[in-house]
């Protein structure tokens, strides 16, 4: 299993200083990866731009770009620019966000989202490997061509929890990225699904990139109360909830990698054993030594 970082807790707490040094701290300490949420106002492919070539090999990704907001030509340009800054590491992660935020503050409606994701690949995927496409579909359409600033061709991962939407992408995708997802869930549902799916359709296995917040601390109690408190409205979105029911647990106060080293350390292996292939947390700490012995677990672990 592959490690890497979600800096989405820095975007949150020191914006764009914060999450440019965690893309630095991350590529000296050997992560394989690191990982951008489309938060608020900041603008994660923007971001990452601005981290710029550094000649790490580590993958740097959106966790996740909602598909809503943004025809896939306008996503295809964007990225390959992102690419072309960077260098051939980038991994466009997407998804069809939740419905209560498409209708009520986008004012869209929220229809067929599995044949929206289907459409928008037909179109993002084709202009990011030939930067020409043609295809005319329910949810998105587009037919043109382009120049494309970069030759290399990133990565397209989905963030895809239902059955349908997992099917979709082991046949078409990268893989998966996950949040609000435990190892019970992986095992059971999630890794069988994409597997499968990508087996049928001749594909190389997919990524499952599971992410939640890892804690090293002696006193979890208080630390799983913060966490199951400011985290508290994912566990009522639906596509969730889902997943939080699977594995038997209320919110994100539970299902939080939280305790001392010894801990820790174990849940990770259970990770591992139910078929991730990349964990990415959200690192957290009560203050600079807490965050600072969950670095030293994290690292440790990538071996």
């Amino acid at each position: 299993m592959r490690y890497g970082i979600n800096g989405s807790g820095r975007m949150l707490t020191e914006g764009v200083p914060g999450v440019l040094a965690g893309l630095t701290e991350a590529e000296a300490a050997g992560f394989s990866s690191y990982w951008v949420a489309q938060v608020g106002l900041i603008d994660a492919l923007t971001l990452i731009g601005a981290h710029g070539e550094t000649g790490s090999p580590m993958e740097i990704g959106t966790a996740v770009i909602s598909t809503w907001e943004r025809h896939p030509h306008m996503l295809a340009a964007q990225a390959l620019t992102t690419q072309a800054l960077v260098g051939d590491r980038l991994i466009v992660g997407i998804g069809v966000n939740h419905q209560p935020h498409v209708e009520q503050s986008l004012r869209l409606p929220w229809e067929k989202p599995v044949r929206h994701m289907a459409d928008y690949l037909a179109i993002l995927q084709d202009l990011l490997a030939t930067g020409r496409a043609s295809f005319q579909g329910e949810a998105w359409s587009f037919d043109g061509e382009g120049a494309r600033p970069s030759e290399g061709v990133p990565k397209v991962m989905i963030a895809a929890l239902g059955d349908q939407m997992l099917r979709l992408a082991g046949r078409r995708t990268d893989g998966t990225i996950l949040w609000c997802v435990g190892p019970k869930t992986i095992a059971a549902h999630i890794a069988p699904a994409i597997n499968d799916a990508a087996a049928a359709a001749d594909r190389p296995e997919p990524a499952i990139v599971c992410s939640i917040p890892v804690w090293v601390t002696d006193d979890p109690e208080p630390a799983r109360g913060f966490l199951g408190a400011i985290l508290a409205d994912y566990a009522q979105l639906p596509s969730y909830r889902a997943m939080m029911d699977i594995e038997g647990v209320e919110g994100l106060g539970e299902l939080s990698i939280v305790g001392d080293e010894a801990f820790v350390r174990d849940q990770l292996g259970e990770i591992e054993r139910s078929g991730a292939t990349d964990f990415t947390p959200v690192p957290m700490g009560g203050d600079p030594d807490e965050v600072a012995r969950t670095m030293a677990v994290l690292t440790e672990a990538m071996g």
